[in-house]
């Protein structure tokens, strides 16, 4: 008989079949024999060994703290499924796939009998993905998401979940196995739903486990289960199933809780395998970075985003990890020349085509290029929801909750203040200092006029007017606009600089990639003022450089290139303030367009030409 692979459905409580009778009979034999062993062994009067007894101890509390984090979804008449939680405060993550038919509320239990609310927030349709939070207490048991590329096959590990929605007493069950693959590719199979770069596992996946966690031995989450193999005839699990990896929900998860619908990524080309068996370029679109930044029709691709390209699969489950607009290194070879770049991912798919999708309006079909589709709906009327979660939910176009992007640019905006402290930045900012090859440059910001002088010439822009009609210093992209955007955050925050929404994290650096940790990765926010729009990165909470703005990415046109700023700190210069810079990079496209050392940095009143109090930052 022939398997099937499908993401788990949706169920509701069934009584399973019975058993066929030698299966039953064979079943009741094992157990006999097993039964008279171990009377055998306590007649003989023989101990069982300390370090089984020890095993068996640590495995019942790796499963009591596992079972405590795990989450039964109910979608009332919809069905259900299973999720984990992955915060004190009631984020957890699950299967898009269970929360689709719940709508924006829905109920979770947990095993100590306690039913909560929980609100939808952020949506990733084709990865499956998505994060709920419960509401009600401040101190949930909680999960960590640990390394997935560390797991090994043959490594032991739990399934918890709510198979068939059996567990009317809100006690998940627990499945022990092994992992049997690492890195396995699942193609969509008619549903817009792709797991790439997931795990494979022999333990039990069952319907009503979708959402539910994959755990190590040591209890720590190494992936979301979601999809199983089944015999077609009465769904029997063959002990074939796939895992969502820790990884990529790492990659997502700052976005998911911003309230983001999220999409993956693409590289803007096709590949095939070549004769030689290597992965070549196919097809490229002229209008993707990849292009942009030199990749050609019959290029071979060597490596991305710090991972081996040796087959298409492999190209695909590195791109199923990484979000829309992040930024990678991608190595080629052309002629037998190896070339490095660093590309911009795009989005597969429109906006609107991606909230068709979250929506349940599409379900499949082929992947359009950036900026086609349908137009843009009007937002839909948002149901009646229940008391608890009432006013956790805000309508946006973009987002599946832009509720918690403004919680999410609330924390970053004390952040970003926390690192001011009580420092007047009000008024004209001075800043000196030297190039690369030590000629100096001096720039000027305040409210009503920016200037920067430099060997090559001034250039100068008003704040106050349209600033994409000022892309200068000529050939930099707009680095002067950036400042004047990192100036206006710094002084005014987030909230009062033209529309500016939290929408997750990334890696300030390609050379960040992959993300073994939170703490590789900055928030970010996105601006819409003057004409132009920004994406400022802030150095997350729990590290000594929380809340400095440690880069600004700036378009002043959606075709042209972005200007790159990203501010270096010095950690010797203990006597600057934490959010002040040591040098500014400054990149265009593939160019870099200067590195500026700063000197010193002082802030004179508006209305006088006296230099203030402020020391000088070297």
């Amino acid at each position: 008989m022939r398997d099937a692979t499908v993401q788990m459905p949706l169920v509701r409580p069934a009584r399973l079949p019975d058993a066929p009778g030698r299966l039953r009979g064979g079943w009741l034999v094992c157990c006999s024999c097993v039964m008279l062993l171990s009377q055998a062994l306590v007649a003989d009067g023989r101990e069982v060994a300390a370090e089984v007894l020890a095993a068996q101890q640590h495995r019942v509390e790796v499963v009591s703290k596992i079972s405590a984090a795990t989450v039964a979804v109910f979608a009332g008449e919809q069905g259900g499924g299973s999720g984990v939680i992955v915060s004190p405060d009631g984020y957890a993550l699950t299967n898009f796939h269970v929360v689709q038919p719940a709508g924006l509320a829905m109920r979770c239990g947990l095993n100590n009998g306690q039913v909560y609310d929980a609100i939808l927030v952020g949506l990733d349709p084709t990865g499956d993905v998505a994060v709920i939070k419960l509401v009600g207490r401040d101190d949930f048991p909680y999960a960590r998401l640990a390394d997935s590329d560390a797991v090994r096959v043959g490594d032991a590990c739990y399934t918890v979940g709510n198979p068939f929605l059996l567990a009317s007493n809100l006690q998940p069950s627990v499945s022990l196995g092994i992992v049997s693959g690492t890195h396995r590719y699942q193609f969509p199979a008619g549903t817009i739903l792709e797991y790439t770069d997931c795990l494979q596992v022999d333990a039990a996946i069952n319907p009503g486990n979708s959402g539910g966690p994959l755990f190590d031995a040591a209890g720590d989450v190494i992936g979301v289960n979601g999809r199983a193999s089944f015999e077609k005839r009465g769904r029997v699990n063959v002990g074939v199933g796939y895992a969502i990896s820790s990884n990529q929900l790492r990659n997502f998860m700052g976005s998911l809780r911003s309230g983001l619908l999220v999409d993956h990524a693409t590289l803007g080309a096709t590949v095939a395998t070549g004769a030689d068996g290597k992965v070549y370029v196919s097809d490229i679109l002229e209008s993707s970075d990849a292009y942009r930044r030199g990749l050609r029709y019959d290029d071979e691709i060597v490596s991305l985003a710090g991972r081996p390209v040796r087959t298409v699969n492999a190209l695909k489950n590195v791109l199923g990890i990484l979000p829309a607009g992040w930024r990678v290194p991608l190595v080629f070879r052309r002629e037998g020349r190896v070339e490095e770049i660093t590309v911009r991912l795009a989005p597969v798919h429109a906006a609107a085509e991606l909230a068709e999708i979250a929506a349940g309006r599409r379900q499949s079909g082929p992947p359009q290029r950036p900026g086609e589709g349908p137009a843009e709906e009007e937002s839909p009327v948002v149901p009646k929801l229940p008391e608890p979660v009432r006013d956790l939910y805000e309508t946006k176009t973009g987002f599946s909750n832009y509720h918690f992007s403004r919680l999410q640019r609330d924390r970053v905006t004390a952040a970003l203040r926390a690192s001011v402290g009580d420092e007047n930045l009000r008024g004209v900012w001075e800043i000196d200092g030297t190039l690369e090859d030590g000629r100096p440059f001096r720039i000027e910001l305040s409210d009503v006029l920016a200037t920067i002088d430099l060997p090559t010439g001034t250039s100068r822009l008003d704040p106050r007017e349209a600033l994409d009609k000022s892309p200068v210093p000529p050939g930099s992209g707009g680095m002067l606009v950036a400042l004047v955007v990192w100036r206006k955050l710094l002084l005014d925050g987030p909230e009062t600089v033209g529309r500016t929404d939290a929408v997750g994290t990334a890696p300030v650096s390609p050379d960040l990639l992959p993300v073994k940790a939170e703490t590789s990765l900055a928030d970010l926010l996105r601006t819409d003022v003057g004409g132009v729009s920004a994406e400022t990165f802030v150095a997350m909470d729990g590290g000594p450089t929380a809340g400095r703005v440690v880069g600004v990415d700036l378009w002043a046109s959606p075709q042209a290139d972005p200007c790159e700023v990203r501010f270096e700190r010095d950690p010797a210069e203990a006597s600057r303030p934490a959010w002040m810079p040591t040098v500014i990079e400054v990149h265009s496209g593939s160019t870099r367009f200067g590195r500026f050392s700063i000197r010193s940095f002082q802030v004179r009143p508006a209305d006088s030409d006296a230099t203030s109090t402020e020391e000088p930052a070297s």
